[in-house]
Formats: structure tokens, sequence, C-alpha cells
């Protein structure tokens, strides 16, 4: 298996300053199960101290000028991409993810910072009709210092989706990245920080994370809330803000549906479908999961799904010959078999993968078919390798079924029909919904979902606009 050496020097940044902290927690190696380095974990002092410093470096990045602000945030970009070797590495190593993946996200990281460097100059107000001699205007300011809370799937990509809005808003943040990838999410603060920023702007802690969470939304410092992650956390991170009437975007799960209709290049869709469902080992939140197949052409699918999931690549991700890499933690397999032995049972037929193998955290990459409906899997988010194919008769059966579960974050659909894929843009309740493709994302674009998969967005003008406030003033 090819290897590299796990190297990050673990530390929080607070004040301008990197500091060991006081507990520590270990840093596994999901390809192996090893321990490979620990975490420090912030204290009470440590976190007043982050408080302190955001409140002090808002109200000084608030004043700097914007075209100062887009230099640091264009610096940490290039910085970012000349570092994108090295980041990847601790990435792959921390959270699992083949090598070309993990550096391919931070160069996507990079194009945030890029792109939110732009985006603040054109935070444009308006100037309201009124009589001569009189003037109504409307600007937009930054909301104030921002908690920032982000997940080990993706954990450079969210942390810059988070700090580049914020910082180009003119915000300060404290940023509080997931414990199992503290390296390449430090490396994310370092680009910042070399890049010039001034050093009580953001604040980087690691920490128990419901300790973290209440310490820092209690305090009357922080006015805005950003959060990725599961459902359950979502809710109690919206209580505890709820206290402070402090603003909130929640990027929350999903369980996306694929509705598969006749008249689709099937061949050219399962080539697309499996590489999807499997990227980050389905560890994503818009994975493409709960696959609905027209009856003419479903076992054509289930098929063609299972031959190619049979033969998909597995192991370290440091092998560049690999396109899925183990789970991130040893909580994920365990999940996913009690899904897979539960739908099993429920009576669904096991096409392809299934089980668990290696040293690590893997999990063969899986395909269920016949799905009932009272799965476990079919109602709740898997978050793994594991697709779930169900037959369809009619495009209103497969629209009602895409809209059955209280998720609304991604959808997709595949058909040739204009005349439905426009309905189906329409109908399918979920913040975003991919026609025919699977890019649904990019710097310039809101993400975001409806329902239990939370509110507000990240990414292009909307996501700039969550960092900011409205006022109206008037003269006479």
């Amino acid at each position: 298996m090819a290897t590299a050496t796990y190297d990050a020097d673990l530390k929080l940044f607070v004040n301008g300053a990197w500091r060991a902290g006081e507990g520590r927690q270990a840093v596994l190696n999901p390809a192996t199960g090893q321990a490979q380095a620990e975490v420090p974990l912030a204290s009470a002092a440590d976190l007043d101290e982050a408080l302190a410093a955001a409140d002090r470096g808002f109200k000084l990045w608030r004043a700097t000028d914007v075209d100062a602000r887009a230099a640091i945030l264009h610096k940490a970009a290039d910085l970012l991409r000349a570092r994108a070797d090295q980041i990847g590495t601790l990435m792959t190593l921390e959270q699992g993810k083949p090598l070309g993946e993990a550096k391919g996200e931070v160069i996507g990281a990079a194009q945030l910072f890029d792109y939110y460097a732009e985006e603040a100059k054109r935070a444009y107000g308006r100037v309201l009709v009124r009589p001569t001699g009189q003037r109504s205007i409307v600007i937009k300011q930054p909301v104030g210092p921002v908690a920032s809370f982000t997940p080990w799937n993706f954990p450079v990509y969210l942390m810059a989706k988070k700090l580049a809005a914020a910082l180009a808003a003119g915000c300060s943040v404290i940023a509080k990245p997931p414990e199992e990838t503290p390296g390449c999410t430090s490396a994310v603060m370092r680009a910042l920080a070399d890049a010039g920023l001034p050093a009580e702007v953001a604040q980087l802690v690691f920490g128990v994370p419901d300790t973290v969470s209440r310490h820092l939304l209690a305090s009357p410092v922080i006015r805005k809330v950003s959060f990725t992650g599961s459902v359950p956390v979502g809710r109690h991170l919206m209580r505890l803000a709820a206290d402070g009437l402090k603003r909130v975007t929640m990027e929350l799960g999903g369980h996306a549906p694929v509705l598969i209709f006749d008249d689709c290049d099937l061949e050219r869709t399962l080539d697309m479908l499996v590489p999807q469902k499997f990227r980050n080992a389905g560890q994503v939140c818009v994975s493409p999961t709960r696959f609905y197949v027209q009856q003419g052409i479903y076992e054509r699918f289930v098929e063609g799904f299972a031959a190619r999931t049979a033969n998909y690549p597995v192991g370290s991700g440091l092998d560049p010959s690999n396109k899925m890499g183990p789970l991130a933690n040893p909580r994920r397999p365990d999940a996913i078999a009690a899904l897979v032995d539960d739908a099993v049972a429920k009576g669904a037929k096991l096409a392809a993968g299934g089980e668990r193998f290696g040293d690590g955290f893997f999990y063969k990459p899986t395909l269920l078919a016949d799905v009932p409906l009272e799965a476990r899997i079919m109602n709740e988010e898997p978050f793994g390798p594991v697709g779930v194919a169900r037959p369809f008769a009619t495009e209103e059966e497969a629209i009602e079924q895409a809209n059955r579960l209280p998720f609304g974050l991604a959808a997709f659909a595949f058909t040739e029909n204009g005349r439905r894929a426009n309905r189906l843009g329409d109908l399918i309740e979920s913040g975003m919904v991919g026609l025919n493709t699977f890019a649904i994302s990019g710097a310039d674009t809101p993400f975001g979902g409806i329902k239990d998969s939370g509110f507000g967005s990240e990414g292009g003008p909307e996501g700039l606009d969550s960092y900011m406030v409205v006022k109206a003033i008037h003269q006479a």
C-alpha cells in the first residue's frame, strides 16, 4: 500500500498565536484504524479569549477597505493552491478520500476565496425615490462575529465556504472544524494568517463539540451561527441560538432521490451515476441514494449498476488506482452494516457489495434492489457507499416518492423529455435539482436545502448576504 508521513503541527489559533490547548484527542488514519497524532482541545479560557479577540477583530475588520480585504482573500487562495499537495495528503490521511479528490477539494476551496474576494465588492444597496432634498438609502453591513461549525466529509471546502463569505462580508469568525481532520483544516487558517489576515479576525478551536457550541453560543459576542452537519445537531444548535436571537444558516442532512426515466441514455446515466454514488465513499450530503427507475428499464439498471459496483476499485486513498477510500471513522461501517442488514431482513435484494473488509474502516460499494419503503435505509440518510433501488410506473408516482421524506437538500432526474424536465424542476421539493447532471455545487451558485435539510444558502451572492444585515437610512 502506498504510504505518506503525517506531518502536521496541531494547535489552536487564538488571537494570532498558535497554542497547545489543554485536552487531547486521537487522530485516526481511517485506512488503518491506527492513531497518528493528537489534536488539542480548547479550554474554557481558550474559548473566552477567542471570543474577546473576535469582538475586537470585528471592529477592526468591518472598517477595513473592501479592496484590502479582497487582497488578503486572493493571497490565501494563492497559498492554498501552492500547498494543495501537502494539504491534500493530510486530508487523505485524516479523512480517507482518494488523494486526487482531496487535492481537488483544496483547489475548490481556493476558488471560494477568489470568488468572495470579488463578490464583496458587489454588496450593493439601493437609493430610494424621494422628494427633492430628501434621501433614503438601503445599505448592507456585516452581521458581526460568527461561530462556524463544519463536518469531516469535506473538511477544507466546507470550512472555506463559511470563512470566505464571512470574511468577505466584514465579519470576524471563530471556526470549529472537526476533530477528525485537524491538520488539513488548520492549513486553511495558516493560509489566511500567512496572507496577512489581522490576528484578531479569525480564530481556530477544537474541542468537545457540545461544550464548544454551548460556550460560544451563550456569549453575546456571537451574532451569527453557520452549521453544516446532521439534522439532530442542527436542531440543537438552533435551540442554543434562540436564546440570543442569533441568526443561523443550517445546511443539514439529505437523502437525495434520483428519478430515472425510460427515455434516458441508460448506459451514459450509469457511467455518470456510479462514480457519483461512491465519491467520498458516499459520505456526501447530496450523494445520489434513492434510485427510482421506470419499470421498463429497471432490471437493466440494476444489472448495469451491480456490474459496475462489483469491480469498483477500493482501498487506501494514497493509491492512485483506487477510486474509493475507507469511511471516515469507526462508527460509519457499523452504521452502514446495520442499515443493510435491516433492509435485507425486510426483503431487499443484495445486488452488490454488502460487507466490510480490510484493517481500516472499509465497506464495499453496495447496491440494494427492490427495497421496501419500511426499510430504515429508505427513510434514514445512510451517508455511506450504499444505493437503494425501486421501480416506478408513472411520473406522478416518481415525484410522490421523491417528495415522501422530510429531507429536501438535493434531487436528480434523468430524462430526454424537455417538458418533463421542466415539470420535475418545478415539482420536486428540494433546494437543488440536477437534471441530467450532478453538477449542482459551485462558488457562484447557492447551496442549501428546505424542510428538515435546513435553510439559508452558502455559495453565490446569497452566501455573502447571509453574513450581512440590511439597514435603511433616511434623511430629510
